[in-house]
C-alpha cells in the first residue's frame, strides 16, 4: 500500500518553479555551444553613448518616472509594507531557532514548523488572556455603572450643585436633545462599527504578518542566494559575507531580546503574584511585549504596572517599584550583556537617538527595528566607507 501511495498519479505533471540561471563565465573564457545560435540572433552592436543627448534625455526621464512611481506605490501601500518588514523581521528572529534545530538533525520543514507554532501559541496565549479580562471588566463596569450614577446622585455634593445650579434638569434636558438627536445616535454607531473594523483589521494583519513569517522563514536561503546574484561577481563573496553579519546580528538580537523581555515579564509575575496585584498573567504580556522595546520598554512597563497598584495603596506601589527598578538594574550590567554578546554593538548615543528616530516614523515596529538597523549601517560604514576612505 505504501509503494503504491509513492507512485506518482496518473498524467500528473511536476509543478513548475523558478529556477535560478546558472552563474555565466567571462565572455573571454566562455565558447558558444552552438555557432547556428550566432548566426541566428546575430552579434549585438555598438553601445549608445553616455553622452548622448538622447540618451541623457531618455534616462533622466525614465528615472524620474520610476522614482514618482515608486513613491506613489510606498505611498499608497503603507500597512502592508509594514506587514512585509514585520514578518521580515520576525523571520530573522527565528531563522538563528531553525538553523540550530537544523544543526540537532531535525529537517528545516519540521524545524520551521516548531518555531511557528510556538510563535502562534504565544500570540493565541496573550489574546486568549486579553478578551475574557476586558470583557469581565465591561461586564464589571455596566454592573457596577447604575450604582456609581445612584451614590453620586444622594450624595450631599450633588445635591449642593443641584440647588444651586439646577444641575439636574440640565442633565435631563441635554440627555433628552442627545436622544432624540440622528446625528448623535449615528455618531455612536459609527464609533461602534469603527471599533469593530479597527479590531477585525489588527487581527487581519496578524494573519497575515504570520502567513507572510512562514514563507519569508521558508524561503529565507533562496532569497539570500537570489540577492547575492544580483551583485556583480567580482563583488559577490563580499556581499555575501557582509549581508551574512547583517542578517545574523538581526537575528541574534532579536532572539536575545525576546529573552530578556521573558525573563523581564517572569520576575514582574512573581513579585504582582506575591504582592496581589489584579491581573497579574494579563499584566505580564503587557510587560513582555512592552520590553521588546529596547532602553525605555522596561520603564514604561514598570511605570504602567506601579499606576495599577496604587490601587491596592501607596505601599503595594512602592514595594512593586523597588524590586522591578532593581531588576532593571541587575538585567542592564548582568543580563543583557552576556545574552547580547553575540547580536550588535551599538553605541549608547546611537541607540537612543536611532529608537526615538524608528519610532517616530514607524512607531512600535520602528523602534524594534532601530538598533539592529543601527548596527547594520554601522558594519556597512565601517567595512565600505571607512575601507575606502583610508585606501585613498
Amino acid at each position: 500500500m505504501l509503494k503504491r501511495l509513492r507512485q506518482p498519479i496518473p498524467g500528473a505533471q511536476p509543478r513548475l518553479r523558478f529556477e535560478m540561471p546558472p552563474e555565466q563565465l567571462d565572455m573571454r573564457e566562455a565558447e558558444p555551444s552552438d555557432a547556428g545560435d550566432v548566426d541566428r540572433f546575430g552579434s549585438p552592436g555598438p553601445r549608445i553613448s553616455a553622452q548622448h543627448p538622447l540618451y541623457l534625455g531618455f534616462m533622466g526621464t525614465v528615472g524620474v518616472g520610476l522614482a514618482l512611481l515608486v513613491y506613489w506605490i510606498g505611498s499608497n501601500t503603507t500597512q502592508l509594507l509594514l506587514w512585509i518588514v514585520a514578518a521580515l523581521f520576525i523571520a530573522l528572529g527565528l531563522d538563528p531557532v531553525v538553523r540550530w534545530l537544523e544543526g540537532r538533525g531535525i529537517p528545516r520543514p519540521a524545524g520551521i514548523l516548531l518555531a511557528v507554532s510556538v510563535l502562534v501559541a504565544a500570540v493565541v496565549g496573550f489574546f486568549a488572556t486579553l478578551i475574557p479580562t476586558i470583557v469581565e471588566q465591561v461586564t464589571e463596569l455596566v454592573r457596577q455603572a447604575p450604582v456609581w450614577v445612584r451614590d453620586f446622585i444622594d450624595s450631599e455634593f450633588f445635591r449642593t450643585l443641584d440647588s444651586q445650579f439646577g444641575v439636574r434638569d440640565r442633565i435631563n434636558e441635554e440627555l433628552d436633545k442627545f436622544v432624540n438627536n440622528p446625528e448623535a445616535m449615528g455618531g455612536i454607531f459609527g464609533g461602534v462599527v469603527g471599533f469593530g473594523s479597527t479590531v477585525a483589521n489588527g487581527l487581519f494583519g496578524t494573519l497575515i504578518v504570520l502567513v507572510l513569517s512562514l514563507y519569508f522563514l521558508a524561503a529565507l536561503p533562496a532569497m539570500k542566494k537570489w540577492g547575492y546574484r544580483l551583485a556583480p561577481r567580482s563583488r559577490r563573496a563580499r556581499v555575501e559575507a557582509l549581508s551574512e553579519e547583517i542578517t545574523r546580528s538581526v537575528g541574534n538580537y532579536v532572539i536575545g531580546q525576546a529573552v530578556v523581555a521573558l525573563l523581564n515579564a517572569t520576575f514582574a509575575f512573581i513579585v504582582m503574584s506575591i504582592i496581589g496585584v489584579p491581573f497579574a498573567v494579563l499584566l505580564a504580556f503587557v510587560v513582555a511585549l512592552l520590553a521588546f522595546i529596547p532602553l525605555v520598554g522596561g520603564l514604561i512597563a514598570g511605570v504602567v504596572v506601579i499606576l495599577i497598584t496604587l490601587t491596592l495603596g501607596w505601599q503595594s506601589a512602592l514595594a512593586y517599584a523597588i524590586c522591578y527598578f532593581a531588576y532593571l538594574q541587575f538585567e542592564a550590567y548582568f543580563i543583557s550583556p552576556r545574552i547580547m554578546q553575540k547580536a550588535v554593538a551599538v553605541p549608547g548615543a546611537v541607540a537612543v537617538i536611532s529608537v526615538i528616530a524608528g519610532g517616530s516614523l514607524l512607531g512600535v515596529l520602528g523602534a524594534l527595528i532601530a538598533i539592529p538597523t543601527a548596527a547594520a549601517v554601522l558594519l556597512l560604514v565601517k567595512e565600505i566607507y571607512i575601507v575606502r576612505q583610508d585606501n585613498h
